[in-house]
């Protein structure tokens, strides 16, 4: 149910900062916002309604994708050496604009949430309606929050933290080592689960989101000491990821058609658990019109992401009759205009031009053929429950607790997929398992990640090389994906950071 879809064009002016975070609240004190349980709910969806604007999903969507070494674009050029695609998409990133203004995106996102935090008072034992109110919303605040920072740190490492509200003493921040980062997302996600008491009703994220928010942290310290905290083994880290995890198991269950997942009339689903709510009357959602294809819909349509081939073809060669492809990947369609059938590789054998050499990623198409406006209406999913029981199934297969075929089972069972790649010892069983999460949640924003943390070597052999050494590479249509660990495993920091933050200087 949009349940606050609405609501948001009334409070999108509540506690609006700048992407500097230094910009005063506008239209209500932030005292005063807080201080009235309706009113600070209406400021909560504007911590919601941030989510949404471009930077922060649109152009969000576009940059993790690009970083992942799974995709190539035809955006700013109908060729394989577009600047996008010589630059983020090629794992070779300079001063990416996408990824600047998702930047600016989540920093706006974090400084509302810093508003929420600063002046919400909680109380430890609630028990009357607007006690339970105030700490749902505090929760929610936390949440989103270490959302945020997760998502920039995992692209960026060291990072500015900001954890109150700006002033004239206080504009600029100095970068932060990402093990102190991980440690505060630790704390705000921990705080969040303890607050969030659904208080504020369908459509929000419930405390399980927090949970599974916390196992993904400590699944990425696991696998990479540098970042865990002083006296906590790898072993440690993952049993508390099992313990996070296995707290939201069971608490949501898989829709029965997984291309449902990926429309608007089957939102706010048994399987969602953390989901945007969209609108085009007020989020001015353009993901329909970004990510559709040319002229599968009436309107505008931009096509900006599609597949490497070899990662499709991957995919049916490990599951040839895998009902997921066609919720996936669209590379044969009617156009809307005229009919005419319009093909791309392997619907076509050739793959000499490059805006056909590749499959695009139809997540995120506007599955409305008739569909003429700009602004869109489909939810947005970050995270749902096949992503919680793969992890359970990796945690697992590392604890060796007897667990992990049952929990990907699951996953398989939906679409009737056999089990068969799991049947053999540990480190099979790891490899076939970091490859589900792209078959499953292929472009939902976790792969740049997934692929990543595992450390370089991983990265390096089953993404970079297994793409540049795949038999089927054509340098006329193809990225050569960088193989240097100075330029693939993060992102530099911003020009406008660097230039309008004094204590920053690369």
């Amino acid at each position: 149910m949009k349940n606050f879809k609405i609501i948001l064009l009334m409070f999108i002016g509540l506690t609006f900062y700048t992407c500097d975070l230094d910009e005063d609240p506008i239209f209500l004190d932030a005292e005063a916002t807080y201080a009235d349980l309706q009113v600070a709910r209406g400021a909560l969806d504007g911590i919601y309604q941030s989510m949404a604007v471009y930077g922060a999903q649109e152009q969000r969507i576009f940059a993790v994708n690009g970083f992942s070494g799974l995709f190539v674009t035809k955006k700013n050029g109908n060729f394989v050496n577009n600047v996008n695609n010589i630059n983020l998409f090629s794992l070779k990133p300079t001063y990416d604009r996408d990824a600047q203004n998702m930047w600016a995106g989540l920093y706006a996102v974090i400084g509302r949430c810093n508003a929420a935090i600063a002046n919400i008072n909680t109380v430890d034992s609630p028990t009357e309606a607007a006690e339970l109110g105030f700490n749902d919303i505090a929760g929610q605040a936390y949440f989103v929050r270490a959302w945020s920072y997760l998502t920039l740190v995992r692209l960026w490492e060291d990072i500015p933290l900001w954890l109150e509200l700006p002033d004239n003493e206080n504009l600029n921040k100095p970068k932060t080592l990402a093990k102190d980062v991980y440690a505060q997302i630790i704390a705000d996600a921990q705080t969040a689960a303890s607050l969030i008491n659904g208080n504020t009703g369908a459509g929000y994220p419930r405390q399980y989101a927090a949970n599974m928010l916390l196992a993904k942290v400590y699944m990425t310290l696991a696998t990479n000491p540098s970042l865990r905290a002083d006296g906590i083994s790898e072993a440690q880290y993952w049993q508390m990821a099992y313990d996070e995890a296995i707290l939201a198991y069971g608490q949501y269950s898989l829709v029965a058609d997984y291309s449902s997942l990926f429309t608007d009339e089957f939102e706010n689903s048994t399987e969602s658990i953390f989901e945007l709510q969209l609108s085009q009357d007020a989020a001015n959602s353009q993901m329909g019109r970004n990510y559709t294809p040319f002229k599968y819909k009436l309107g505008q349509h931009f096509g900006w992401l599609q597949v490497h081939a070899d990662v499709l073809l991957d995919h049916m060669a490990t599951y040839p009759d895998d009902p997921r492809i066609e919720g996936t990947y669209l590379y044969s369609y009617y156009r809307a205009d005229n009919g005419v059938l319009i093909n791309l590789y392997p619907a076509i054998a050739n793959r000499n031009q490059f805006t056909k050499a590749h499959p695009f990623l139809f997540k995120f198409v506007e599955k409305d053929t008739q569909h003429s406006n700009q602004y869109g209406d489909q939810n947005l999913i970050i995270y749902r429950y096949a992503d919680l029981l793969i992890m359970l199934a990796e945690i697992s297969n590392e604890l060796q607790n007897g667990q992990q075929l049952d929990f990907v089972s699951e996953v398989l069972d939906r679409v009737g997929m056999s089990n068969s790649a799991y049947l053999g010892g540990q480190s099979s069983f790891r490899d076939a398992i970091m490859m589900e999460y792209r078959y499953e949640l292929i472009g939902e924003g976790e792969d740049a990640h997934n692929n990543r943390r595992r450390g370089f070597d991983y990265f390096l052999t089953n993404t970079i090389n297994k793409h540049n050494n795949n038999p089927i590479f054509s340098p006329s249509v193809d990225l050569l994906l960088s193989t240097d660990p100075a330029q693939v495993m993060k992102l530099p920091i911003p020009l406008t950071e660097i230039n309008t933050n004094e204590l920053i200087d690369d």
